[in-house]
């Protein structure tokens, strides 16, 4: 019997991997504006990627192009090794981000994770030149970060160790933020979005944070606060 008949809404049709990749390619464009926004580029720099839901597919950034420039047919498709996708969704004739293969790895190895970001924020990387951990010393970092903001190891652009630093040092962090020493911070989250707003959060209690100590020593916050902080944001918090 039809759903006309019974007088139940029918279905929604399931969506195809062209409609799915370009969904997430718009997206995936609109978050670049963000960074900008927010002041966490500079040039060309910075990147942020989505895994295109249901597939082992992922979009990011073109390498080298202005983000004034960006159109979401110019965001690039690749599966989850950083390769470039074929599809009937038409790949453009430009190259992904240099760090591709970073945002892959992640990917690969943390199913969880939806959205990867990377900057070069101004406050944020000063502590990552330091090789420093920013301490759990505000509230909005136990809510956000669950604890310290860990550093990573230092790794170059080229191959996947970037994304090996990141998943190893987040897998034992509650953190969706780690400062890749003496690059710059990267970002995950359950989707884009979540990880473009850790990365503004994060550069936000870099800064405070090192303001602080410009006053003092800023004063730690209870581990067990921390934890209960983190749960009702987490959880509770919000609509």
């Amino acid at each position: 019997m039809s759903a006309a008949v019974t007088g139940q809404t029918p279905p929604a049709p399931t969506p195809t991997v062209a409609e799915k990749v370009a969904a997430v390619r718009a997206e995936v464009c609109a978050l670049h504006a963000e960074l900008t926004r927010y002041a966490l580029v500079v040039w060309t720099a910075g990147n942020v990627s989505a895994r295109v839901p249901g597939e082992e597919l992922m979009v990011i950034k073109p390498s080298g192009l202005a983000y004034a420039e960006l159109t979401p047919e110019s965001m690039v498709v690749t599966d989850l090794d950083g390769a470039p996708a074929a599809g009937d969704w038409g790949n453009p004739a430009l190259a992904p981000s240099s760090d591709t293969a970073a945002h892959a790895y992640v990917y690969r190895h943390m199913p969880e994770v939806g959205g990867v970001v990377h900057t070069h924020s101004t406050y944020a990387t000063a502590w990552a030149a330091r090789g420093e951990a920013i301490p759990c010393v505000l509230t909005m970092m136990g809510d956000e970060f669950g604890g310290d903001i860990p550093v990573g190891p230092f790794a170059l652009i080229g191959d996947d160790s970037i994304g090996r630093g990141i998943v190893e040092t987040l897998q034992s962090s509650k953190s969706p933020a780690v400062l890749m020493k003496s690059h710059g911070p990267f970002t995950i989250g359950r989707d884009a979005r979540a990880a473009v707003k850790a990365a503004v959060m994060c550069e936000e209690v870099a800064k405070t944070v090192h303001v602080s100590r410009q006053l003092g020593q800023p004063l730690p916050l209870d581990p067990a606060l921390i934890a209960s902080l983190h749960h009702r944001y987490q959880n509770v918090y919000g609509q």
